[in-house]
């Protein structure tokens, strides 16, 4: 029996995705082996690389003057390789502090660049972000980084920085695949698959082709992007797995309307799901409704000390993984782009069950 699966990441993947992997995991092709078995140089592995990025190019409208990579290393790889590829030594960096993966990336900058945070929403306890039109670039600066939504946190840009002719970097782990960006304003965007784009184990980098062939010597050659786009994102044996079953959920989100479809589908359970918060007064989200996310909804309860029986409850009623993140507690419920309608409507009506017999 399938529970209604809220986790963060690793995340929920779409019934049919599934579905199709497990008819395939013993003949992939008409091969008699699984796509795990077969060599990545090989011509059915390459298709499902090459066919891979051209959906992915298709679906968010890449300009023909990036790259796409598919690398190794997750969200947290990219921390490193961005100032290794993207600066010099000694040169200034300018970042925007909205939570816990803002701040993992600063620290990670900090050992190769001079970093200056020009915004950190502390002053919120990471509730908000920067008002739009409020960041002032440094001079000089070699880049712009922002996270495009704290998982965590729950806590989500509604609009994309200007940062002039300074090329604009963002992770895109939580949110890439949910709707519609537009690629062009950014120099570099990355993204974890693990949330919306497949399984954990690989890692999507959209750069601009005049940021490529920069890296330092020291580079490490898989976090290169000048080698590891030579190499069609092969310098290794990459994921096969993974990047097979990121295809597939590619094929799922463009015969779902595409990501047009997926920002209807998203907007309306999130409405749902923050309808259902709001009107009570048992539970609360404590972001800012201007910069409150569409993939992670935290919310307390109004008892701590119900917490614990909240969860088990949920546990038995199918509800998995609602548990916050351990470094701020309370309730998460991950909402990505394979997470139903249904399964946010079966939440809410154990919300309102649970505020009934304990509220």
């Amino acid at each position: 029996m399938r529970v209604h699966n809220f986790a963060a990441g690793p995340a929920a993947l779409p019934l049919e995705v599934l579905e199709r992997a497990q008819a395939e995991l013993t003949d992939f092709n008409g091969l008699g082996m699984s796509v795990m078995e077969i060599s990545h140089r090989s011509k059915d592995f390459v298709a499902v690389a090459s066919e891979s990025e051209a959906l992915l190019r298709q679906l968010l409208a890449v300009p023909d003057n990036y790259k796409v990579l598919f690398l190794q290393g997750g969200a947290t790889g990219q921390f490193a390789a961005i100032p290794l590829n993207l600066t010099a030594p000694g040169a200034r960096v300018d970042y925007v502090n909205t939570g816990s993966w803002s701040k993992k990336a600063i620290g990670e900058a900090k050992k190769y660049a001079e970093v200056t945070v020009i915004a950190d929403e502390a002053a919120s306890n990471y509730s908000t972000v920067p008002a739009q039109g409020s960041l002032q670039v440094s001079d000089g600066a070699a880049y712009l980084h922002y996270t495009a939504n704290e998982t965590i946190g729950g806590v989500e840009f509604p609009y994309v920085p200007e940062a002039g002719d300074v090329p604009l970097v963002a992770d895109f782990s939580s949110t890439i695949m949910s709707r519609p960006i537009d690629v062009a304003r950014f120099g570099l965007l990355y993204a974890g698959a693990q949330k919306n784009l497949g399984p954990s184990g690989i890692t999507v980098v959209i750069v601009r082709d005049d940021l490529v062939g920069h890296a330092r010597p020291e580079t490490p050659s898989v976090l290169d992007y000048a080698a590891m786009a030579g190499a069609d994102s092969m310098l290794n044996t990459p994921p096969t797995f993974g990047w097979y079953l990121l295809g597939l959920n590619l094929q799922w989100i463009r015969d779902n309307g595409g990501l047009a479809g997926m920002a209807e589908r998203n907007e309306r359970k999130a409405s749902t799901l923050y309808g259902a918060i709001d009107a009570s007064d048992f539970y609360s989200n404590p972001v800012d409704p201007a910069a409150r996310s569409w993939m992670n909804v935290p919310f307390l309860l109004a008892d701590a000390d119900l917490d614990k029986e909240f969860l088990s409850q949920a546990d038995a009623a199918g509800l998995t993984n609602l548990s916050g993140h351990r470094s701020v507690g309370g309730m998460r419920a991950s909402i990505y782009n394979a997470t139903s309608q249904e399964s946010v409507e079966a939440l809410v009506d154990f919300l309102k069950e649970f505020e009934r017999t304990h509220g």
